[in-house]
């Protein structure tokens, strides 16, 4: 064997253990640090295996697998290879998302909570669906058709306030022309004229009422000085009505001490009173009923018939 084959075989050969050596080492990094999880989506935006999976924004695995989930096939069944050391949770959300612009789908879970419990190997994360392109542009297709709509609305509208505001601006040339502007110059003259004319008619009746209003000060005060005579007397005959009353009221509470203490009398001559007026009716029936006893005392015999 010449040296060339020799050193050929050598080079081959050590190639080879280092593509063994790469591929074990990869092998045991994603075979022993890897946790897979499963979670469900009913649209998947292109997510294909080998897609990234970041958590909190963290490239920490991959997408394993994409396929319509056989016990429902409306929603689509992802499977992630994730490292270990990733703190999955139960607040943690799976969604569709991108890792930059120019790179394709990649599925985003969230961060979920501290105090949340771990999930598990092999567990179900929970999932929220991202808002698909073709929603975004039925969004999209609405929002332009009220736009238009609205447009229409507001063109038909604004040619109506411009034939307004143009009618607005004919009215406002017609009142401010050279026809209105000499009318309005000829009343101003007339107010000036009648202005001139009546002050000093004004001035009188300011003076008339400086003196009024002085002669209103004097009788005010004269007013008040009477009041004040007034008032004296007054008070003092308050005063004296006031004692009368107390007087009075002093009466009515003696009148009543008696009539209180002679209650028993009062009754006593009602009572008198009361047999008395019975005797008196009793002698007005006897009156009555046999008048000759003022006269006799026996009743006269009855005279018979003659026979």
């Amino acid at each position: 064997m010449t040296t060339e084959a020799k050193v050929g075989a050598f080079i081959l050969s050590c190639t080879t253990l280092l593509a063994l050596t790469v591929i074990y080492l990869l092998n045991a990094q994603y075979s022993g640090g890897m946790m897979q999880y499963r979670t469900y989506l009913r649209y998947a935006g292109g997510l294909e295996p080998g897609a990234s999976v970041l958590y909190g924004g963290i490239n920490v695995g991959k997408v394993v697998a994409v396929r319509p989930w056989p016990q429902d096939p409306t929603r689509i069944e992802i499977l992630l290879d994730i490292k270990k050391d990733t703190p999955v949770n139960e607040n943690s959300v799976a969604k569709l998302g991108i890792v930059s612009v120019m790179n394709g789908a990649a599925l985003s879970i969230t961060t979920g909570s501290s105090d949340a419990k771990r999930l598990a190997p092999n567990s179900i994360i929970p999932s929220k669906e991202a808002v698909s392109l073709d929603e975004i542009a039925g969004k999209v297709a609405t929002v332009a058709e009220s736009a238009n709509t609205l447009i229409t609305q507001v063109q038909g509208e604004l040619i109506d306030i411009t034939g307004n505001v143009n009618h607005l601006l004919g009215n406002l040339n017609t009142m401010t022309g050279p026809r209105n502007q000499k009318r309005v110059e000829g009343i101003l003259m007339n107010v000036d004229g009648l202005i001139g004319d009546e002050r000093p008619k004004l001035d009188r009746l300011t003076d008339q009422l400086l003196k009024v209003s002085e002669h209103a000060d004097d009788t005010i005060q004269n007013i008040n000085g009477v009041v004040t005579d007034v008032r004296d007397p007054m008070r003092k005959d308050l005063a004296e009505l006031q004692s009368t009353l107390q007087e009075a009221k002093a009466l009515l509470q003696s009148m009543q001490i008696i009539v209180r203490a002679n209650d028993y009398k009062i009754n006593d001559t009602m009572e008198n009173l009361r047999e008395a007026t019975d005797n008196l009716n009793q002698f007005t029936n006897s009156l009555k009923q046999r008048p000759w006893s003022l006269v006799r005392v026996k009743q006269p015999e009855e005279r018979q018939v003659p026979k």
